[in-house]
């Protein structure tokens, strides 16, 4: 099998760059999707025909007839999420029963979680991350903590019952003591839990197993990026950030594949730039250009419903996560955003302490100091909804992409001209090295 039938597929920047569209479009290239990280804190929305599908914890390909969908080791896993989203697939007629495969060393998120991020993130002089509150990041803390329960262990009844015995034990405590909040119920917890552990046997697997040998059998597998390189736990704009490895780097550790079965990377941008929640955004438009991006992009959160703050493209941002993920493509979102404006700035440096320069502050103090250095360019006030090539773009927004391309270090390979599957177009040389209309 050629390298290049494997891809990791991720959001360049802060997420909500329109990765679950672009996995969908791209998963009929593909055999299998894997997601390696995040938990439904991440919402992909996929439309199909004028439906919307949105989906949190389940990789959009199972969108696809035939092609497996895997939730890989990386990901913490709510019971409650994960059968809610099984039930409206199946309510809309799409197969899930075997096609659909959950992890056995998954980590479960339980009521806890969600009492104990609820309670930091609302008290008195705690900084504000923007969470969702579903309880990922106390999940990955008890992962790391070696205290977490697996998927494995949600199976095994009596090792459940004792496990939320004794969490629930000290969560209790914890939370109590830190933040007031009331103690939950470790008989019911046990009892709702059990419940879910039968729903979800079926499905549960070791997926490391699985994509090795799918991989080692030939098929094309992509591995599906939540959120956004610049949220990662690492590399991203600490602390506001996710609590897991959102860069290509976390598709090995999220899946239990090894680095040299990737054959490429595939970065996610819009044609400007979004971010939910708190943190620095260098390139935050808060005047009426911003507030028509948000309104023309209908920028609000797929899992939250919160209105999406909006700038303009960030060059010395993309370049560092085209670098910090190894992109070889871009795919650029939504570049019918841009259609009504006359001109578009793009932020092609920084000016820190009167220095220009292009590299990315590490600290929190660095991003303070941030002047953007814009340069515009013209606009094409011409539709380009539904546009199916290059060569049928305007003539300025051909201009605009190929600027991008020679400023950001990766190669633009798909185009999204609209929210439908259909609004999308490759570029010949991404089409032929993805394999397209070839499964």
């Amino acid at each position: 099998m050629s390298k290049k039938q494997t891809a990791v597929v991720l959001g360049a920047q802060w997420g909500d760059e329109g990765k679950g569209k672009i996995v969908d479009v791209l998963s009929e290239r593909y055999q299998v999707v894997a997601r390696y990280a995040g938990g439904h804190n991440a919402g992909h929305t996929v439309i199909i025909q004028g439906k919307k599908f949105v989906l949190h914890l389940i990789p959009c390909g199972v969108l696809r007839p035939g092609c497996k969908g895997v939730i890989g080791n990386g990901v913490v896993v709510d019971p409650a999420a994960l059968l809610s989203e099984i039930a409206m697939l199946k309510a809309n007629g799409l197969p899930v029963d075997g096609q659909l495969f959950l992890s056995n060393r998954a980590q479960v998120i339980l009521p806890y979680h969600r009492m104990i991020e609820l309670a930091a993130e609302t008290a008195p002089g705690r900084t504000k991350i923007g969470t969702t509150r579903r309880g990922i990041g106390p999940a990955y803390e008890d992962k790391v903590h070696r205290n977490g329960l697996r998927v494995v262990d949600l199976l095994n009844t009596a090792l459940l019952r004792t496990h939320i015995t004794n969490a629930c034990h000290e969560k209790n405590q914890i939370a109590h003591a830190l933040f007031g909040t009331e103690p939950l119920n470790p008989a019911k917890i046990y009892e709702e839990y059990a419940r879910y552990a039968d729903q979800i046997a079926p499905y549960v697997t070791d997926t490391a197993v699985l994509l090795n040998d799918a991989i080692r059998d030939g098929q094309s597998v992509m591995f599906e990026g939540s959120q956004g390189a610049l949220l990662d736990i690492d590399h991203g704009t600490y602390p506001f950030v996710t609590s897991s490895s959102a860069t290509a780097g976390g598709a090995v550790i999220g899946t239990g594949i090894g680095p040299t079965s990737i054959g490429t990377v595939i970065g996610v941008t819009q044609a400007y730039v979004t971010r939910v929640g708190e943190g620095p955004f260098p390139t935050e438009d808060h005047t009426s250009a911003g507030e028509e991006l948000r309104e023309r992009g209908q920028e609000f959160g797929a899992t939250t419903g919160r209105p999406r703050r909006c700038g303009w493209l960030d060059l010395p941002l993309l370049r560092y996560s085209n670098m910090i993920n190894g992109t070889e493509w871009l795919v650029i979102t939504k570049l019918d955003v841009l259609d009504t404006l006359a001109e578009i700035p793009v932020c092609t440096h920084y000016r820190i302490d009167g220095v220009e320069t292009d590299v990315i502050p590490a600290d929190m103090a660095g991003y303070g100091k941030i002047e953007p250095v814009y340069q515009t360019l013209p606009g094409w006030q011409t539709s380009t909804v539904g546009a199916n090539s290059f060569d049928t773009l305007p003539a300025n927004a051909q201009k605009y992409l190929s600027f991008l391309q020679s400023e950001s270090r990766a190669k633009i390979g798909m185009v999204s001209t609209g929210p439908d599957r259909d609004e999308t177009f490759s570029l010949p040389e991404f089409a032929a090295a993805t394999g397209e209309h070839q499964n």
